[in-house]
This record gives C-alpha cells, sequence and structure tokens, in this order.
C-alpha cells in the first residue's frame, strides 16, 4: 500500500502549457466570431427595426443608437477616427428616428428620453477625451440629441391643445 504514488497521475508541465494554450486559442477564436456575430446583428437590428410597427421602432432604434455610441468610444479609443465620426453620425440618425417613431406613436417617449439623455452625456463624456480638432462634431452631436430630448420632454409634459 505504501509503494503506490499518486504523482505520476499527474499531467506533466508541457501538457498543462498546451492545454491552456488551446483553451485561450478558442477561446480567442469565440471572441472574434463574436464580433463578425455582432455587426451582422446589427445589420439585423437595423432591418426588424425598419419593418417594424410604429410601436416598436423607438426602443428598437434606440438600441441601434446605443449600439453605435459604444461603437464610437471604442473607435475613438482605438485612434480609429474616420470610422468613429461615422459611427458618431450614425448615432444621431438612429436617435433621430427613434424620436419620430415616438412622437408619432405617442408611446415608449419616456423610455427614449431616458435613452438620448444618456447618450448625450456619454457623447459629452468622449469629446472631453478627443483632441479638439474632433470635439465639434461630438458636441453638435450632443446638442442634436438634447434638441430630440427636449421635444421628447414637451410632448411629455407641455400642455394639451385646445380644440
Amino acid at each position: 500500500m505504501g509503494g503506490t504514488c499518486l504523482s505520476g497521475a499527474r499531467p506533466k508541465r508541457n501538457e498543462w502549457s498546451r492545454g491552456a494554450l488551446a483553451v485561450a486559442l478558442a477561446l480567442l477564436a469565440a471572441a472574434i466570431g463574436g464580433f463578425a456575430a455582432k455587426d451582422e446583428a446589427l445589420a439585423d437590428l437595423i432591418a426588424r427595426a425598419d419593418s417594424a410597427r410604429l410601436q416598436a421602432q423607438p426602443s428598437l432604434y434606440a438600441e441601434i443608437a446605443e449600439r453605435q455610441l459604444r461603437a464610437a468610444d471604442q473607435l475613438y479609443d482605438q485612434a480609429k477616427m474616420d470610422e468613429a465620426r461615422a459611427a458618431v453620425k450614425d448615432v444621431v440618425t438612429y436617435s433621430d428616428k427613434a424620436c419620430d417613431a415616438a412622437l408619432r406613436s405617442g408611446s415608449k417617449l419616456k423610455g427614449t428620453e431616458i435613452a438620448v439623455r444618456k447618450m448625450a452625456e456619454k457623447l459629452r463624456d468622449i469629446r472631453r477625451n478627443l483632441p479638439f480638432e474632433e470635439q465639434k462634431l461630438v458636441e453638435d452631436a450632443a446638442d442634436n440629441l438634447e434638441t430630440m430630448r427636449t421635444s421628447l420632454l414637451s410632448r411629455m409634459f407641455g400642455k394639451a391643445e385646445k380644440k
């Protein structure tokens, strides 16, 4: 009984390294595949929002704008200025579509207003970390979102029209 040793059952250090490397490569491949799927999902989301009924459009367009805002932030961090500018323009475009759909349908006004407010705040945070020549576009985008937000608030809390 005393002569049995379990040390022979343990994998050698090289075997552990190979196993860890294989796991790391599998995770890397999954992450890269996830980025490609995310792009596809954004295109699918845009198509779904365009064809959705009016009451569902505000939240779908707001989600698209939020995704583009996260992408713009990452692109600015990576110094990919042209792509980041395009993403910021998409934020404004899809936020406008969300606001327009909310105002036309009368639904999701509060949720759209909250999403637009948060995106405007995030744009201002992003602007603070940019070189001077890049700040104007982001500041203008934040101002556009504030204008949209004001129209939503006016619709939510404005005086009722007299007939």
